[in-house]
């Protein structure tokens, strides 16, 4: 028989819980960013670097990151692709899978979607731009569910294959850009043809100064984030989809398909990783070159562990990232400080969240637990 004090104590072990569980997604983030900025400073002080110096770096930082309109349209400038990315590889750790893929899958989204954008030249804007949106994120979709496919089908390591997709995604690009229908025309070098200015994503303010180059995929990004925390959250395929991350033996006990659920968790984080690369192709670089992912899928991991693998989470994680790099900028021409540092600040970060235990060893009065009387 379940009595009052029973249920009373069940009740409090359910919110000690649940409040664990905002603690980690909240204050370990906050930490692990705040440790990272501090070895940051230890760093610069070892290599000689005055006191003085160290706080004009990390003001240039802030400035630069959100301290003015042409600030803030370049930290999401850079944290569009970085969380859309982010996004995908958000919902393959739901799924309790580890995709290393987005970089492949970013590269051949870009790829695919720059050569419909010049292909098909001649659409209406609206009509040229939404399909090559489309077409970008269906070939992420694509590249990412061979992974998916041959994981459910062998049992092939995920990590694995995407590694290797990655690796092929590289050597395809090298060879798309020396094709004569592709390459840029008088060109010699591999480059893709541009963008025609009317599949390019609009500029949201350049009518106040035209070198800001903030787009509409802002919106697309905002979107993607509230639509995966529906499908995760609200959804049948996203309960599917959390059941077989935290056991896939249960899950299929439930009656759920564990090998769709493998097959569609990638499939999507592909489509949301070639999303990405269709946004910054035809919304910031407007033609294809080698590197031109520029390690963007390898940072969204990054962002998604920050993030907690929660939408919202990834959403504020990649604008944190996106405003390292535009900051990062600012700092090196402001007080001469290496853009290295703020690669050593994000890989940092990555450690404190993948290894929490620091975290809580270094700050244990963040994590103690309120006492409970019974």
């Amino acid at each position: 028989m379940i009595t009052k004090s029973t249920f009373r104590k069940t009740a409090a072990d359910l919110l000690m819980l649940q409040q664990g569980a905002y603690r980690d997604a909240i204050v370990l983030p906050i930490i692990a960013i705040a440790a990272a900025l501090l070895i940051g400073a230890l760093i610069m002080t070892a290599t000689g670097v005055d006191i003085d110096t160290i706080g004009r770096s990390f003001s240039a930082l802030g400035y630069g990151a959100f301290g003015s309109i042409n600030a803030i349209s370049e930290t999401f400038t850079a944290a569009i692709p970085l969380i859309l990315a982010g996004l995908g590889i958000g919902l393959g750790f739901r799924a309790g899978l580890f995709n290393i893929g987005a970089e492949g899958q970013i590269i051949i989204g870009g790829l695919l979607a720059v050569i419909f954008s010049f292909t098909f030249s001649d659409l209406p804007t609206i009509v040229l731009v939404t399909f090559t949106l489309i077409v970008g994120s269906l070939a992420g979709a694509a590249y990412a569910g061979i992974a998916g496919v041959l994981r459910a089908v062998t049992g092939a390591h995920e990590v694995i294959l995407t590694i290797m997709l990655n690796l092929i995604s590289y050597r395809i690009l090298d060879y798309a850009l020396r094709q004569p229908f592709i390459q840029k025309d008088g060109r010699s070098d591999p480059i893709s043809k541009s963008v025609p200015d009317n599949g390019q994503l609009p500029k949201l303010l350049d009518w106040i100064d035209p070198n800001l180059r903030l787009h509409v995929g802002v919106f697309l990004m905002l979107g993607a984030v509230i639509l995966l925390w529906w499908l995760i959250r609200k959804s049948k395929m996203g309960f599917a989809i959390r059941t077989n991350g935290e056991n896939s033996h249960a899950a299929l006990y439930a009656g759920m398909n564990p090998k769709m659920v493998i097959i569609g968790s990638m499939a999507i984080a592909g489509g949301l990783a070639g999303l990405a690369g269709a946004v910054q192709i035809s919304g910031v670089l407007e033609r294809a070159s080698p590197g031109f992912s520029a390690g963007i899928g390898f940072d969204a991991i990054a962002v998604a562990l920050l993030g907690r693998s929660h939408p919202i989470g990834i959403l504020f994680a990649g604008i944190l990232f996106g405003g390292l790099e535009a900051g990062g900028r600012q700092m090196q021409i402001d007080a001469g400080v290496s853009i290295d540092l703020i690669s050593i600040i994000q890989a940092l970060v990555v450690v404190f969240i993948a290894a929490p235990l620091i975290i809580r060893t270094i700050t244990p009065w963040a994590f103690s637990k309120n006492k409970r009387t019974s």
